[in-house]
């Protein structure tokens, strides 16, 4: 820890900082950590019955009731013993953006509830929690007390003159970098990476670095498993470099994992970058010392394209480069979110011509398009904001085929190597909510919105509800996953060739007992797959689909199977030579 410390603050800094961190830990007693260890499902690492559902902490609501006391109902009737991770997006006070502008770090918003139910949760879910901390809501008591110039918070946050040159500063948003105030001291322009409500916090100053490791652990003392670090990359600035992925970012984020290691060792990390490929999987560190999890930010919009173009070409091609780095580390694989689809992470693995095509196909299925700023008067596609069954069914295709269509990416997500995370809105079969978008003005609306309780359920019972038939066929595919060592989230993955409509991988458990083909025809037409057992070392004769029980038979040393339009098929050995 001092070495780190002394890379950021100097050596005449870093050995009384890390006093104070001591002081810290030392204040964190182990019986603060009993009860969040009673109902650990994940112990020291995720297997593959850990799934997690991203969740708003009031996403269902009923009127007079705490909706985090509903989730907690809603869940145990519907997902107990099927989903074991809850991510509750930021539950805290907050000014905009539905919850990422916090204004108290330390409280429940009250409007949810309060701790107590978050605790009640946590006795039947692992949870994992939103550390927001690249920037703070302007609104909340450490700004204030800035604007009022109080000494505490003097430099807690990054002033510029009006001027100077921010032109390498990456910019994610197409809003000014820099926002003015109104101060004791007069007029300031202070940094604001994604919006003037959202105050970027100055990690030069070593006691927000020491009062953010105080946040880190009271959350870990509440109940959380897992803590995603949102929008990470953007931590440390220094003017004359992007501003993302700096060294002392990461050195940040190890120096956290040196404190979970000695407080809470099964404390997961989870980063939350919007970013190429090689700068996601770089938070992995040397995969013992940084994060345990990134997120799959390319999966979404490769997995869109397939589905778009009936080809899985470029999927298979980016699939067949994951690599594991460690045994304690994994991907974080999602295809929907609380935001949009990213259409960076899709850079240099999609063609530019094929990156707009499916610009185009978003917006006349209903979408919208958000771009961002490239400092130099000009701005590029972002993030494309749809519901994901919306991004995927074509409005002329019978429901049927929607949902058939909609069930194929999700088994790709759930078989794919790494842990899958699954938004509500996903697993409820919403649709793109344009009402809310005309509430808000916010494009990001169209996949937020808030469900009544008794309406929900009411429709998730409706056996001819859209609802009904997404949620009962999802929860079955997911009970299907935890029942097999193969989909462990670092058991080994091989990308099958041969045809360029089928999205096949072959999963075998780390005590290499199990072995599940998966195939997916991201087509509309019937596609033949022919697969050599010999080839792929699996010795079978025999193979059954686990999710329907057919049966192929070997012939002639070849497997040879039919796969209808958008059909999925996880095949399992029975019979071996």
């Amino acid at each position: 820890m001092i070495e780190k410390l002394t890379i950021l603050y100097g050596k005449e800094k870093s050995e009384e900082i890390y006093i104070r961190i001591k002081k810290l830990i030392e204040e964190i007693s182990n019986e603060d950590f009993k009860k969040n260890t009673i109902n650990n499902t994940i112990g020291n690492w995720v297997t593959e019955k850990d799934i997690i559902l991203i969740t708003y902490g009031d996403q269902i609501q009923e009127e007079g009731k705490y909706s985090l006391k509903i989730l907690n109902e809603f869940l145990h009737k519907y997902l107990k013993g099927v989903i074991s991770i809850i991510h509750i997006l930021p539950f805290y006070p907050y000014s905009s953006d539905d919850g990422f502008s916090v204004i108290d770090y330390f409280n429940v918003n009250p409007d949810l509830g309060d701790w107590s139910h978050i605790e009640e949760i946590s006795k039947s879910f692992d949870l994992m929690f939103d550390a927001v901390i690249n920037h703070i809501s302007a609104e909340s008591d450490w700004f204030k007390s800035y604007l009022k110039g109080e000494r505490k918070y003097r430099n807690y946050f990054i002033e510029m003159k009006l001027g100077t040159d921010v032109s390498t500063v990456t910019r994610p948003r197409a809003v000014p970098l820099l926002s003015q105030f109104e101060t004791s001291e007069g007029e300031k322009y202070i940094w604001t990476t994604f919006s003037d409500d959202q105050i970027d916090l100055n990690y030069k100053n070593e006691s927000v670095l020491l009062k953010i490791i105080e946040l880190l652990l009271f959350y870990i003392k509440k109940g959380a498993k897992l803590l995603r670090l949102d929008a990470i990359g953007y931590l440390w600035k220094e003017l004359g470099t992007s501003c993302i992925h700096l060294k002392e970012t990461h050195l940040v984020i190890q120096l956290f994992r040196d404190i979970f290691e000695i407080v809470a060792p099964d404390t997961l990390i989870i980063t939350e970058t919007n970013v190429p490929h090689e700068d996601n999987i770089s938070y992995y560190g040397d995969g013992y010392n940084e994060a345990h999890m990134v997120y799959q930010f390319p999966l979404p919009p490769l997995v869109l394209h397939a589905m778009h173009t009936g080809s899985a070409k470029y999927l298979l091609s980016w699939a067949d480069s994951l690599q594991m780095y460690s045994d304690k580390t994994t991907f974080f694989n999602f295809l929907a979110s609380h935001d949009g689809i990213g259409v960076m992470p899709a850079k240099g693995i999609l063609p530019e011509e094929e990156i707009g095509k499916m610009v185009k196909k978003i917006q006349e299925h209903g979408g919208y398009v958000s771009c961002k700023d490239n400092g130099d008067g000009t701005e590029s596609v972002y993030e494309l904001n749809v519901n994901y069954f919306d991004a995927i069914a074509d409005n002329d295709e019978d429901e049927e085929i929607k949902i058939q269509k909609f069930l194929c990416s999700q088994s790709i997500l759930l078989t794919l190597i790494g842990i899958p995370g699954i938004y509500a809105h996903s697993l409820f079969g919403s649709r793109n909510a344009y009402e809310e978008v005309g509430k808000t003005g916010k494009y990001r609306s169209i996949n937020r919105k808030k469900l009544v309780r008794k309406l929900l359920e009411e429709e998730i019972e409706d056996t001819d509800h859209l609802r009904h038939k997404i949620f009962y066929s999802y929860k079955k595919l997911i009970e299907k996953r935890i029942k097999h060592k193969a989909f462990n989230p670092t058991a080994p993955q091989q990308v099958i060739y041969g045809n360029d409509n089928v999205f096949a991988i072959m999963r075998k458990s780390v005590d290499d007992s199990e072995k599940i083909l998966c195939l997916h025809n991201v087509s509309g037409e019937i596609q033949m797959m022919d697969i050599e057992p010999d080839k792929y070392q699996l010795s079978c004769i025999e193979m059954e689909d686990i999710l329907s029980g057919s049966k192929w038979k070997e012939n002639n040393g070849k497997l040879t199977i039919e796969i209808d339009s958008y059909e999925f098929l996880w095949l399992k050995i029975i019979n071996a030579v």
